[in-house]
Order: structure tokens, then C-alpha cells, then sequence
């Protein structure tokens, strides 16, 4: 079966509906029921700890494990109560980042709605780590608050 929004008997407005061990899974978010059959209105309700990875409220449990069918990740019971590490930030040259560091742009930046350039040798004090495709979020003395990419700088030396 494949991704669809139903209604159920409950008046609950579900996404996802699948066939596992011929059983009919209904997911939403934070729940699951169960169908052993057609017409059983007797499902389990539980709730369940969203993705790890990809923070998706419609996982399910397979034995022992945990899945996401989203990002088709699988994780025990007990890492579901343990918080992920986040990946570490590297500069442009393989150095890492960390909260607080201060680092150099190393091409010149153009401003996003601006017509103002960020130039190469531009030092930014005090970095934060953030999820996300520009994991540096930082201020800038005369532009204000931006996010960058950690390609586009260098740990600058201490």
C-alpha cells in the first residue's frame, strides 16, 4: 500500500497506511493503530518516540526495533531515549568547528536582498553550531545576523 490520507471510524485524519506481517498499520502523528484484520475496531494505541534522524512523527515497531518509514531508519528501544550526537562542523579545511570559535571567510560572499558583499578576510567572532544546510549562525559587525556555510570558512588561528 502506499502513502494516503484516510479517515478512520474515530473521525481521526491519518497519512500513512501500510501492510506489515499482514497486518494493517495506520500511522499518525505520535500514534499507531493496529488492524489484525478487516472490520477490528480493537486496535492497540500507543505512543511512540519520533525518528532520531529525520525527527518524522510516523514511526512503528518491529520486535525489537523502532523504524521510520520516511527515512527507512531503524534504532533499539533504548537509543530511542538517547539524544543523537550531531555531526561535526568542518571548515574549508577539514578543521573542526566548534560553539564560539572565531573563523575567517575565504571567498567574497554576496548578501542575499542586499547589494552589499561579505569580503574575503572577514573575521566572525563567537559562532554558533545549528542543523541545516548553513550550520553556522553568527553576527557580523556591519551586516548584523546571518547564517553561513562551513565551506566558505576557516578556523581562524587562535
Amino acid at each position: 500500500m502506499g502513502t494516503s490520507s484516510i479517515k478512520t471510524n474515530t473521525a481521526v485524519e491519518v497519512d500513512y497506511r501500510f501492510v506489515l506481517n499482514n497486518l494493517v498499520i495506520i500511522t499518525a502523528p505520535g500514534n499507531t493503530r493496529v488492524f489484525t484484520g478487516p472490520g477490528t475496531q480493537d486496535a492497540a494505541m500507543s505512543t511512540l518516540p519520533h525518528c532520531p534522524q529525520c525527527h518524522s512523527p510516523y514511526t512503528y515497531a518491529d520486535r525489537q526495533l523502532y523504524v521510520c518509514p520516511e527515512c527507512a531508519h531503524e534504532w533499539s528501544g533504548d537509543a530511542a531515549a538517547a539524544v543523537p550526537a550531531s555531526p561535526a562542523v568542518t571548515d574549508a579545511h577539514g578543521n573542526t568547528l566548534a560553539d564560539g570559535d572565531t573563523v575567517t571567510v575565504i571567498k567574497d560572499l554576496k548578501i542575499r536582498g542586499s547589494s552589499s558583499v561579505l569580503k574575503v578576510g572577514t573575521r566572525v567572532k563567537n559562532i554558533r553550531l545549528v542543523e541545516g544546510d548553513h550550520n553556522i549562525d553568527c553576527r557580523i559587525d556591519g551586516f548584523g545576523a546571518m547564517k553561513l556555510k562551513s565551506e566558505f570558512v576557516k578556523k581562524a588561528p587562535a
